[in-house]
């Protein structure tokens, strides 16, 4: 399958710069994967078109300030480090810029000597594998020196740094947000739950793999970078009995939804924690989700593929050009599609 298959026309006046101010006020697109029909809501409306004793998988991962900025030693060369996966206490799989000047045991100095890094190894992706030293807790150092990582088609910094994490973020690892939870409010999840619609969380850590570009003709030879996921024993047994009470799941995200899958096509759905690398494009048969909510992704996207997977490549490229007709806001601080 080409990958051309999977481009269409954007304006580059709809990516989003900004998140709309209230979190579930983004616009949202009902696409009826069954039918191909269409329909223009806004977020907090998704409470009416879930039933009781449906559920909803989220991933609960946190950003953490992962693009850092140190100088080359001893030359003081600007580096710029973008953690993406912690392989094991202080080493880290990272992407350089410039990675010209990164070679094989280079040494890179953050906050005056405050962190220390080396680069030990390189990627098949491009990448290092960095070995980092420092006195106290990492996650303290980095909260102090480093920037949360935005995408690099927002251009703007964000006005209130926290809307691009989830208001559910708990577990610190990933390095690019799971961008279809950032519509959820409190209120939202708390009326929701009223309502009888179960909720439950999975982690997957958002590496490189979630926003690696595609640069291969063929949609089949592109290979995914692996990424950290867990699923506890609680939600695992959740899903279970709703897929048996023929009860819905539905994923809030393409993080949540390879997670799911790749528990699935592991066996039965049960307490799994491990690293995925499932590439999900058309024609896929999906073991788990029966609803997907998700942002517009990029033209050529993995994302793309994966939404085109389980809606119909078809359906999906004409809501798309829909909503650029209708003017919807895309990407990571964009609006929201809900495939039912």
């Amino acid at each position: 399958m080409d990958v051309n298959e999977f481009d269409y026309y954007l304006p580059e006046k709809l990516i989003a710069q900004q998140p709309v101010p209230n979190r579930d006020e983004s616009r949202l697109m009902v696409l009826d994967k069954a039918t191909g029909e269409i329909e223009d809501r806004i977020f907090k409306d998704i409470i009416d078109l879930l039933d009781p004793g449906d559920l909803l998988v989220m991933n609960n991962s946190r950003v953490i300030p992962a693009r850092l900025y140190g100088k080359k030693v001893p030359t003081g060369t600007d580096i710029e480090v973008l953690l993406l996966t912690e392989k094991e206490e202080g080493v880290w799989e990272v992407l350089v810029r410039p990675g010209k000047r990164v070679k094989k045991g280079v040494e890179i100095s953050f906050g005056d000597n405050e962190l220390m890094a080396k680069a030990v190894e390189y990627t098949e992706f491009g990448g290092r594998i960095m070995e980092f030293s420092y006195q106290g807790k990492f996650n303290e150092i980095i909260e102090r020196l480093g920037e949360l990582p935005l995408p690099p088609y927002i251009h703007e910094k964000l006005a209130e740094p926290g809307r691009y994490q989830t208001v559910y973020a708990r577990k610190p690892g990933s390095a690019a947000a799971p961008t279809a939870g950032l519509h959820f409010t409190p209120q939202l999840i708390k009326q929701l739950e009223e309502k009888g619609i179960d909720i439950a969380y999975i982690t997957l850590h958002v590496g490189l793999g979630t926003f690696r570009p595609v640069k291969v003709d063929k949609v089949e030879e592109h290979q995914m970078h692996s990424e950290y996921y867990e699923l506890d024993a609680a939600t695992a047994r959740l899903i279970k009995e709703k897929k048996e009470s023929g009860k819905r799941v539905i994923s809030v995200g393409t993080t949540v939804t390879r997670t799911l899958e790749t528990i699935a096509a592991k066996g039965e759905i049960a307490a799994k924690k491990g690293w995925t690398d499932i590439f999900i494009y058309p024609p896929y048969k999906f073991k788990v989700i029966d609803g997907l909510i998700t942002n517009f992704h990029l033209p050529r996207s993995t994302l793309l593929m994966l939404v085109s997977a389980f809606a119909g490549k078809e359906k999906v490229l004409t809501a798309y050009k829909e909503a650029v007709n209708r003017e919807y806001r895309f990407f990571s601080l964009g609006d929201a599609m809900f495939i039912k």
